[in-house]
C-alpha cells in the first residue's frame, strides 16, 4: 500500500504544507497541539479540502486541485479513528459495525461477528457506546474502521483520552492491530514515546511546515532542527556557535565542547539528552569535556533523580541530569566533575 501527499492549506495563523509518501508502514507525525497535523489526517480523509495539492492513495488519485478531483469521505476507503472515537451513540456496538461494512447482507453480518470477535467485543455487541469504558470503546472504533476494509489507518492522537495503565494496554492491542491488519496507518501524537514505539518513520510538523521525514532512530539521534529537537524530548538544548571543526561554544551554559559531529558547518544550537551525562571522579578536564559542574537543585522523580547542574563559578543556565537514585546517592556531592560525551552531543543549524 502506498500513500502520496503534497498540499497546502491556508489556516488561521500559517499555511499547512505537507509533503511525504508512506509504504507499508506506520508513519508518524509529530508535533505539538494546533500545529497541523490533524488537519493533514483530515484533509487525506476527505474531510476538509486542501486549497491546492494532490492525494493519491495506491494509485487512485483521491485529491488533485489541478485536475478538479475531490473524492468523498465515502469514496477514499480510509480508516480513520479519532481521538473521541465517533461512535454513533444512538447506535449499539454491532450496528457501528455494521453501518461501514461492506458486501451482501450475509458478508455484513459475517464481518461483524468476525470484528466484535477480534477485539473481546462478542458479548458487548448490543451495548451502545455510552454503555462501554474508554477502552471498549476505542477497542469498537478500531473494529469499526477494521470492518470497513480501509485501505489505509488514519491515527488521530488515539491515546490521548486515556489514562497511563490503559493507554500502555491499547498500544500493545493497537501494535497487534497494525501486525495483523498488514497495511499502511498514519500515526498522528505528540508523544515521543508513542512514535517511538510505533512508528517506522516520522516527520516533525511546526507551525504547518513539514520537515523531511527520517527514520525513527535517525530522528532520536539527529534531530537536525530545534522543533524536533525539542519535540523528541530533549530537555537540554543551549545556544551555540562553531568554534573549529571539533569544538563549539555552548553559550547559555558557558562550555566550550568538543564535538564529535562535524555537520552542520553553521551551528545555532547544541542539545544533550539529560540521561547521557556521566559522573567523572577526579579534578574536571576540559579538553576530554569534563567539567567542574555546581548542583542548583535535586529533584525526586519515581524512579530516578533529576539533577539541575551548571557550570561551577558561572551564572549559566542549568542542566537537567538524570540518573538511577542509587547512582546518584552514592555519588551525592555539592560540586563534581561530569562528562559530556561528544558523539551523543546533538548540533542544529536552526
Amino acid at each position: 500500500m502506498e500513500l502520496d501527499v503534497k498540499i497546502e492549506k491556508k489556516l488561521r495563523n500559517f499555511t499547512l504544507r505537507a509533503d511525504f509518501t508512506l509504504r507499508d508502514e506506520v508513519f508518524a507525525l509529530l508535533g505539538a497541539s494546533g500545529c497541523g497535523k490533524s488537519m493533514t489526517l483530515k484533509c487525506i480523509a476527505g474531510l476538509e479540502r486542501p486549497d491546492r495539492g494532490r492525494i493519491v492513495l495506491d494509485g487512485r488519485v483521491l485529491f488533485d486541485s489541478e485536475q478538479g478531483i475531490d473524492l468523498s469521505p465515502q469514496e477514499r476507503r480510509v480508516g480513520y479513528l479519532f481521538q473521541n472515537f465517533a461512535l454513533f451513540p444512538n447506535m449499539t456496538i454491532a450496528e457501528n459495525i455494521r453501518f461501514v461494512a461492506r458486501g451482501t447482507r450475509q458478508q455484513r453480518e459475517a464481518r461483524v461477528r468476525e470484528n466484535l470477535a477480534r477485539f473481546d467485543l462478542t458479548e458487548l455487541g448490543n451495548a451502545y457506546p455510552m454503555e462501554l469504558s474508554g477502552g471498549q470503546q476505542q477497542r469498537a472504533a478500531f473494529a469499526r474502521i477494521l470492518a470497513s476494509d480501509a485501505k489505509i489507518l488514519l491515527l488521530d492522537e488515539p491515546f490521548s483520552a486515556l489514562d497511563h495503565y490503559l493507554k500502555w494496554k491499547l498500544e500493545l492491542e493497537l501494535r497487534e492491530v497494525l501486525k495483523s491488519y498488514g497495511g499502511a496507518a498514519v500515526l498522528v501524537s505528540h508523544d515521543r514515546g508513542e512514535v517511538y514505539r510505533l512508528a517506522s518513520r516520522a516527520a516533525v510538523i511546526e507551525r504547518g511546515q513539514m520537515q523531511p521525514p527520517h527514520t525513527r532512530d535517525a530522528l532520536f539521534e539527529n534531530p537536525q532542527t530545534l522543533a524536533a529537537t525539542l519535540l523528541t524530548g530533549c530537555k537540554n538544548v543551549s545556544k551555540a556557535e562553531r568554534l573549529d571543526a571539533h569544538r563549539v561554544r555552548a553559550a547559555d551554559w558557558q562550555l566550550d565542547l568538543t564535538v564529535a559531529a562535524r555537520e552542520p558547518q553553521s551551528v545555532a544550537y547544541a542539545g544533550l539528552r539529560a540521561h547521557f551525562l556521566e559522573y567523572r571522579e577526579g579534578a574536571e578536564d576540559p579538553a576530554r569535556n569534563i567539567f567542574s559542574m555546581e548542583v542548583a537543585d535535586v529533584i525526586e522523580d519515581t524512579f530516578s533523580y533529576l539533577v539541575m547542574i551548571r557550570s561551577a563559578g558561572h551564572q549559566a543556565s542549568c542542566i537537567r541530569w538524570e540518573l538511577p537514585k542509587a547512582e546518584w546517592r552514592a555519588i551525592k556531592a555539592p560540586v563534581l566533575s561530569v562528562y559530556f560525551p561528544p558523539e551523543k552531543i546533538m548540533l542544529m543549524e536552526s
